[in-house]
């Protein structure tokens, strides 16, 4: 058993090492070449891994890794704002795109019921293909990456009842047994959902707090895992979709302070087991099917690209988004998806459909899941730049290589005073900014800037960051300083790292990522102001300044003591108010503190 496993495992990474380089490197993307080296290594070619079907149904966990992180990155506020795009735009779509692929299976014979789960089925499009494909070019912020998003999330939820609904459909008695089983599986699904939902609000935080109380990265890791496939598993069991359960608590857990922690120990699992889910599709194709009747399957999967990209993009047009949306939209999700996979062969056990109708259709989805890495690029390199009007998109800026050894990551206020310093000792640097119009202001002074964004790591890689001694990360924003950090920690051990950090929370969430030294912005410039207010009262010079040099390591020894309590709110207020205590009690006990300022008895207590 162990040797099987290892041999597999071995068979997987080799296809992946070898076809998966080749395919991107002529331009197709990673996802083209997963599907690829599924075809080579499964039982319709070299059948080094005959049983294809388990390895697609371990490997969906990679989707449901996939939806966890993508729930991560929208917090709930943010989600209930796509609500209009998500059953406005969805809705529509999935209408307007059932509509047409229905009326096509009834043209081409099958029964009015066939017709419509062939329809819809159909009409699903691939979350973790277009998901993949939007995160390799960057654009799931963009207009009709957020589109796209809202309509699988939509496609996701309306595939639940459809589902639930096919044994209704194939039934001869439905009012027997039918609409008592729906209407058990819905009620089940809602309490699953709703229970999800409550538990996670009330349970996730406590849960990781207890783990990072443990100050161990495995017990975390382990944490986070468990979180995931329980949610996943709690779906599942309701008859909901895994990936939908994994989405949600993603979401319930994006406005954490766990957050960036828990999304860089799921990183690399997801990674590993969406790879693997896009072999294993690749593997399921039946391409004897292909190689028998090779008209009929490639019209097939012909017409289910054409026929999906004219109802996204009449669908699009209706919700009044402009044509460069709705043709992205249209080269973006055309293909067939996973849930079609789902939908066809529970049809064909519930003798709804022909198993052999069943065989095509699911090569044809194949087939265009295949596609659309293509389409995507041909469209990109034809169709969008038809669409460029105006002020063309600035592409970031490629540093040298072999730059100076150090880099700096964001020049604003802050990290200008640096420069400034190190060009009058007249040490090299290399900054990187993404804000445009900043860098052009800047360069206008003789500063050398690149336009670039710090936490890809491939401008790092052109900056000369392998050969970097020094990072300093000065950008002002949580997030993106956080996502730098942690990018650099695993690809750029060797860099030292210091930082600016934004307050005492982003400090706290710095040190818990081990960089080497960290600067709170506000703190110095406080303590200078502080010192002078107190010369204003009166108290000498040097009495404040022993004052504040007394106030800072007591500060740095509660800050330590807080990220002890991290994650827990009642904690953290007992550590505040234990570290004002003993800030009294240190200033009594020192006879050299201030203590006769204007308004205060010059008695000590």
């Amino acid at each position: 058993m162990a040797i099987a496993l290892l041999y597999n495992a071995l068979i997987f990474l080799a296809a992946a090492v070898l076809i998966v380089p080749l395919v991107k490197r002529l331009g197709l993307g990673e996802v083209l070449g997963y599907l690829v080296a599924g075809v080579v290594i499964g039982p319709s070619a070299l059948g080094l891994v005959p049983d294809a079907d388990a390895v697609l149904q371990f490997s969906q966990v990679g989707i449901v890794f996939l939806l966890f992180v993508i729930g991560l990155e929208l917090k709930p506020s943010r989600l209930k704002l796509m609500r209009k795009a998500v059953f406005g735009f969805g809705s529509l779509q999935v209408a307007i795109t059932t509509a047409l692929l229905t009326g096509l299976a009834l043209a081409a014979g099958l029964s009015p019921a066939a017709a419509l789960v062939v329809g819809f089925s159909l009409g699903l499009c691939s979350t973790p293909l277009v998901l993949q494909l939007l995160g390799e070019r960057g654009e799931l912020s963009s207009r009709h990456g957020r589109y796209a998003f809202a309509l699988l999330l939509f496609q996701d939820l309306a595939a639940i009842p459809v589902l639930a609904a096919i044994p209704l459909l194939a039934g001869d008695d439905p009012l027997a047994s039918g609409w008592g089983h729906m209407l058990s599986e819905v009620l089940i699904a809602v309490g699953a959902f709703a229970g999800l939902i409550v538990g996670g609000r009330y349970l996730l935080r406590p849960l990781f707090r207890f783990a990072a109380a443990t100050r161990s990265r495995e017990v975390f890791a382990g944490t986070a895992l468990l979180v995931v496939i329980g949610a996943a598993l709690l779906m599942e069991l309701a008859g909901l979709s895994m990936a939908l359960g994994a989405f949600i608590a993603g979401v319930l857990l994006a406005d954490s302070e766990y957050r960036h922690s828990i999304e860089a120990d799921i990183e690399p699992f997801r990674g590993l087991l969406l790879g693997l889910f896009f072999m294993a599709v690749g593997m399921t194709a039946q391409i004897g099917l292909l190689a028998e009747r090779p008209g009929l399957v490639l019209g097939l999967a012909t017409a289910l690209l054409a026929a999906k990209w004219l109802s996204l993009v009449v669908a699009t047009r209706a919700y009044r988004g402009d044509w460069k949306v709705a043709l992205n939209l249209g080269a973006l999700l055309s293909q067939g998806g996973e849930f079609g996979f789902v939908l066809l062969t529970a049809a064909g056990a519930a003798a709804l459909l022909d198993p052999a109708l069943v065989g095509l259709l699911v090569l044809a989805v194949s087939l265009s899941m295949a596609a659309t890495p293509v389409l995507v690029q041909l469209h990109a390199r034809l169709i969008r730049p038809l669409f460029k009007a105006g002020k063309p998109r600035r592409d970031f800026d490629r540093p040298p290589q072999n730059g100076p050894q150090i880099i700096i990551a964001g020049f604003g206020r802050f990290g200008q005073i640096m420069g400034r310093i190190l060009q009058g000792l007249k040490i090299p640097y290399t900054v990187l900014d993404i804000n445009a119009e900043h860098v052009d202001v800047v360069r206008r002074y003789g500063n050398e800037i690149y336009f670039g964004d710090a936490s890809r790591l491939d401008l790092l890689e052109a900056a000369g960051a392998d050969k970097a001694r020094v990072l300093v990360v000065a950008v002002g924003d949580i997030e993106t300083s956080m996502r730098i950090v942690q990018r650099v920690k695993r690809r750029f051990p060797h860099l030292r790292l210091y930082a600016r950090a934004r307050d005492r929370y982003h400090a706290q969430l710095l040190m818990r990522a081990e960089v080497a030294y960290i600067i709170r912005e506000l703190l110095p410039a406080s303590l200078e102001l502080t010192r002078e207010v107190l010369v204003g009262l009166g108290i000498p010079r040097d009495q404040a300044q022993h004052t504040v040099d007394t106030f800072r390591p007591h500060d740095e020894r509660a800050l330590e003591r807080q990220l002890e309590a991290f994650g827990n709110k009642q904690q953290q207020i007992q550590t505040i108010q234990q570290a004002a205590r003993e800030l009294e009690e240190l200033f009594e006990a020192d006879e050299d503190v201030a203590t006769t300022a204007p308004g205060r008895p010059a008695e000590r207590r």
